[in-house]
């Protein structure tokens, strides 16, 4: 066996990486990622919360990998201990992100989509999921909406508008996955 090399990491993707999107990994994949800890530093990197994470990669996920970055990097763990966490409450105060969430919710309401279902915003401690047909849709929905949105822009177009009205509170959109993107703190402020 090789020995672990000092200085290199290697930092994977959950979603559409290690996994199909909010799909658990496959036990070879469990199996390759053991094998390679054993060569080099590894961590996991996921736009979800560490619950969701833990569904996909297993029930001990902070331990079975060097490093654990959930909510794209807002909360990290290493070596099984929280290291560092963002609060996107804290940064913004409660009334700048009522007023965002209303904003939003607000634009559900008047957006006309084939279907709605539910948890249109799920809030995480270091940022918003946002997703205009629902978190609570079934995976043939979520794959019905990721072709709707890719050829009528919904998410953009929202991303677009949510830029520019809240440009003064120095937020990062990021759309990933099929049914959603996520607003956190951003890295350039000041």
């Amino acid at each position: 066996m090789a020995l672990r090399k000092p200085g290199l990491i290697a930092l994977f993707d959950v979603d559409g990486t290690l996994t199909a999107p909010r799909k658990g990994a496959t036990p070879q994949m469990l199996e390759f990622m053991k094998e390679l800890r054993k060569v080099v530093t590894v961590g996991v990197v996921g736009g979800s919360d560490l619950s969701k994470i833990s569904e996909q990669l297993g029930r001990t996920v902070i331990d079975d990998y060097d490093y654990v970055f959930s909510e794209n990097g807002l909360v990290a763990h290493q070596d099984g201990k929280l290291i560092g966490m963002q609060s996107l409450k804290l940064f913004l105060g409660e009334e700048k992100l009522k007023e965002f969430i209303n904003f939003t919710l607000h634009y559900f309401a008047d957006l006309d989509i084939p279907i709605k279902r539910g948890t249109f915003i799920e809030f995480r401690n270091g940022m918003l999921n946002v997703s205009p047909i629902g978190r609570n849709c079934s995976q043939e929905e979520r794959d019905e909406f990721e072709k709707y949105d890719k050829v009528h822009n919904i998410r953009p177009k929202m991303v677009s508008v949510l830029r520019e009205k809240f440009a003064h509170l120095n937020l990062t959109f990021s759309i990933g996955g099929q049914i959603s993107f996520d607003v956190s703190i951003s890295s350039r402020l000041g």
